[in-house]
C-alpha cells in the first residue's frame, strides 16, 4: 500500500505509457472537445470565460494541496458545476472558485501528508496569477479583456504541456484534457473577441 501511495504522490513522475495504449489519449481529448463545445454555446463576450481561467489553476492546486493526483479531477468536477451554474443560472462562480483556492492553500500545509517542497507554493503562485488575470479581465473592456483571457488560456496550455511531459502533480490524462481544452477555448475566445 505504501508503494501505491508513493507512486500516487504528485511529487513523483508517472511512468510513460508505451505501445498501443491509445485510450488515455482519446478520452481526455474527446472530453476536452465536448467541454469546449459547451463553453462555446451562447458565448458572445470572451470575458465570460474568466471563471474557466480561475478553474484551470484550481485543479492543479487541489492536487498539490491534497498530495493526490486524482483530487484534480474532483476539483474539475466542482469547478465545472460552478462554471455551468454561472453560465446558465446566473451564479457568479468567480468568488466561489477563489474561495475554494484559498481553502486549499490553508488546508494544504495543515494536512498530515508529506508534500514536495515546491508543489504547493508553485501551484499557489500559478493560482494567484490565473485568478488575478481572470478578475482583471472582467474589469477591462471586452476586446482587451477577451484577449487577456485568450492569452491566459494559452499560457495555461503551456503549463499543461509541461506537467504532461514531466508527469508531476496531476495525471497525464488531466494535463492532456486541460491542454486541449485551453487551446480550443483560447482560439474560440480570440476569434469572438476580434470579430466583435
Amino acid at each position: 500500500m505504501d508503494a501505491v501511495l508513493r507512486q500516487e504522490s504528485p511529487d513523483r513522475p508517472l511512468p510513460r505509457r508505451r505501445g498501443g495504449d491509445w485510450w488515455p489519449i482519446v478520452w481526455p481529448t474527446a472530453l476536452a472537445v465536448l467541454v469546449a463545445a459547451a463553453t462555446a454555446y451562447g458565448l458572445a463576450d470572451g470575458r465570460d470565460v474568466a471563471p474557466v481561467v480561475a478553474a484551470s489553476g484550481l485543479v492543479y492546486l487541489a492536487a498539490a494541496a491534497t498530495d493526490q493526483r486524482w483530487a484534480a479531477w474532483v476539483a474539475f468536477g466542482v469547478a465545472f458545476a460552478l462554471v455551468t451554474l454561472d453560465k446558465f443560472a446566473g451564479l457568479d462562480a468567480m468568488p466561489w472558485l477563489l474561495a475554494l483556492a484559498g481553502a486549499l492553500v490553508v488546508a494544504g500545509p495543515a494536512s498530515r501528508r508529506t508534500h514536495p517542497r515546491w508543489a504547493l507554493p508553485l501551484q499557489t503562485a500559478a493560482m494567484l496569477v490565473l485568478g488575478a488575470t481572470a478578475v482583471l479581465a472582467l474589469e477591462l473592456d471586452p476586446t482587451v479583456g477577451g484577449l487577456l483571457i485568450a492569452a491566459a488560456l494559452l499560457g495555461h496550455a503551456a503549463w499543461d504541456v509541461h506537467h504532461h511531459r514531466t508527469g508531476r502533480v496531476v495525471d497525464r490524462t488531466l494535463a492532456r484534457f486541460c491542454a486541449v481544452l485551453d487551446v480550443l477555448v483560447a482560439i474560440l475566445v480570440g476569434t469572438i473577441t476580434l470579430a466583435a
